[in-house]
C-alpha cells in the first residue's frame, strides 16, 4: 500500500520559514518524480513545485521562485519543501504527490498518489 505522509506544517509569522517533509512508502521512490501542491479554502489545488526522479531537475510556480526549494533524499524516501520568506498568501494545506515519470508536470491529474496534506498558516 502506497503512503505519502506530510509533516512540518504549522503557524508562522510572515517572513518566517518552515520545512515540509513527505515520507513515501510502498513504492519504489527512485522511479517517481515528486511534486508539492497547495490548496487554500475556496480555491483549486495548485501546483507549487516538482522535482524529477533523479533530482536533477526542478520546477516552481512563479509566486514561490526564489523563496521555496524542493529537494529529495532517496536514502530516506523523502521529499522536502523548504519555505523561506513566507507570506500570508502562502497559507494553505500543502500536499505532496508522486508521479511515475522522469519529470513531473504541473497538472494534478498527472500524479498517481497523494498525501493527506499538512496545514501551513502564515500570520501577518
Amino acid at each position: 500500500q502506497v503512503q505519502l505522509v506530510e509533516s512540518g506544517g504549522g503557524l508562522v509569522q510572515a517572513g518566517g520559514s518552515l520545512r515540509l517533509s513527505c515520507a513515501a512508502s510502498g513504492l519504489t521512490f527512485r522511479r517517481y518524480a515528486m511534486g508539492w501542491f497547495r490548496q487554500a479554502p475556496g480555491t483549486e489545488r495548485e501546483f507549487v513545485a516538482a522535482i524529477s526522479r533523479s533530482g536533477s531537475s526542478t520546477d516552481y510556480t512563479d509566486s514561490v521562485k526564489g523563496r521555496f526549494t524542493i529537494s529529495r533524499d532517496s536514502a530516506k524516501n523523502t521529499v522536502y519543501l523548504q519555505m523561506n520568506s513566507l507570506k500570508p498568501e502562502d497559507t494553505a494545506v500543502y500536499y505532496c504527490a508522486a508521479d511515475r515519470t522522469e519529470v513531473a508536470g504541473r497538472l494534478k491529474q498527472e500524479y498517481d498518489y497523494w498525501g493527506q496534506g499538512t496545514q501551513v498558516t502564515v500570520s501577518s
